[in-house]
């Protein structure tokens, strides 16, 4: 016989009382129990016999380590609602295998939340903030939208509240759900500008997206003005970039390398194009890596790598990408040759020049390996001088052309 397989048990604030009971059979069976402390104290010691084992900190990293101890015995892991939304199933998943465990959800609380909201769940968007930034709220502000954050604990709805103030969304309705499910449920509601209460630490925070007059939201597509970013004039300029992510051609799931990065912009519209994506900054002025942090935070994706260097000394070390965006220093030594060795089989790179000399390099690699190039200008419209009747006279205004080399790598290493 096979070893006994991991039952995991999703459990609300009601505790034992609002469990099913398959759910009550397994943890009764259970020789070893593991879950936080509070979960643990949610079971009756009179009725639920085994050893109870509060979780280590840091967590996933002792996971594996826990589980080859534990093998033949019948271990039952105590999970908060749904164990397999953003839970500690999804995690026992990816280490021990789905066929080792044994599943039986409760009610998450978003589930519960969107209950008592009225909500329906499919036009709900979903975020935490445990053990992530608080800046990644930020990406998905938009108008109407209705977002449910999982909280961290106590202090998560008063910065969730700081932070929609701050980023011109302080007259968003803000409903904080204490205890779901428990005898001693409660409901909070305010808007973020007015909110000034403390909170239980078990809460989600629910948020109905309304800008500040005056707010000029982002879009979703690439291409966001140029505004939207501090920069000290090393910026890809917004009709060239839409055109650049275009050709780069997020995925979900990818790397990007964006190697010179100037701002930013590049890898983190890349970001913004979907939560799944993922990108490295590779920039050589600290100042300028250090705006590419404080750009990424601002736009919603904190998540963007910054690495300060030069390549392509600083493109050692990466994890192999995807996908590669060159913007500045292709001319350097070396950087070139680096960035095709590092490219993946099928893997894309897209280059921009805006010099003549690397505008040469681009072109020789595209008589040598082949890809597709292109050279995109763009026209301004601006006021060139006044008539006698007081209407203005406007004229196009060109800006330098860009030369793009887009590349698909074959089956070659």
């Amino acid at each position: 016989m096979g070893d006994p397989p991991v039952t995991v048990v999703g459990i609300g604030a009601d505790g034992w009382a609002g469990l099913a009971e398959p759910s009550r059979d397994a943890l009764r069976d259970a020789e070893v129990l593991l879950g936080g402390p509070r979960q643990l104290d949610l079971l009756p010691a009179d009725v639920v016999a085994g050893e109870r084992r509060p979780w280590p900190s840091p967590l996933v990293p002792a996971l594996p380590g826990i589980l080859d101890e534990l093998t033949g015995r019948r271990v039952a892991v105590l999970a908060s609602g749904d164990p397999m939304f953003f839970g500690i199933g999804a995690t026992l998943a990816r280490i021990t295998g789905p066929e080792r465990l044994r599943v039986l959800p409760h009610p998450s609380s978003v589930a519960l939340a969107c209950a008592r909201l009225g909500w329906g769940s499919e036009h709900v968007r979903v975020l935490s903030v445990v053990g992530r930034p608080l800046d990644a709220l930020r990406r998905a502000l938009a108008p109407g939208a209705r977002l449910i954050v999982l909280s961290a604990g106590a202090g998560s709805p008063a910065g969730i509240a700081a932070l929609l103030t701050g980023a011109g969304w302080g007259r968003s309705p803000l409903t904080v759900l204490e205890r779901l499910g428990a005898a001693d449920e409660r409901i909070v509601a305010g808007t973020a500008a007015g909110w000034r209460g403390g909170a239980d630490p078990l809460n989600v925070v629910a948020v109905e997206c309304v800008p500040d007059d005056g707010l000029r939201p982002l879009g979703e597509t690439p291409g966001l003005p140029d505004d939207a970013y501090s920069h000290d004039g090393q910026l890809t300029k917004r009709d060239v970039r839409a055109v650049t992510l275009a050709r780069l051609a997020p995925r979900a799931g990818e790397l990007l390398w964006d190697v010179g990065a100037g701002s930013g912009s590049i890898g983190i519209e890349w970001m913004r194009a979907h939560p799944a994506c993922r990108a490295i900054a590779v920039e050589p002025r600290p100042d300028r890596a250090e705006r590419v942090a404080r750009n990424a935070a601002t736009l919603g994706v904190p998540g963007l790598q910054v690495v300060t260097g030069r390549a392509p000394e600083a493109l050692a070390d990466l994890p192999e990408p995807d996908v590669i965006f060159v913007g500045g220093g292709l001319t350097r030594d070396g950087v070139f040759d680096a960035c095709l060795r590092a490219l993946r089989r099928r893997g894309r790179l897209v280059a921009n020049a805006v010099t003549v000399q690397t505008e040469a390099l681009l072109a020789a690699a595209h008589a040598e390996h082949g890809g597709e190039l292109v050279r995109v200008q763009v026209a301004l419209a601006e006021p060139i001088g006044r008539a006698a009747g007081g209407s203005g006279f406007h004229g196009w205004r060109p800006s330098m052309p860009v030369t793009i080399w887009t590349y698909e790598k074959g089956d070659e290493p």
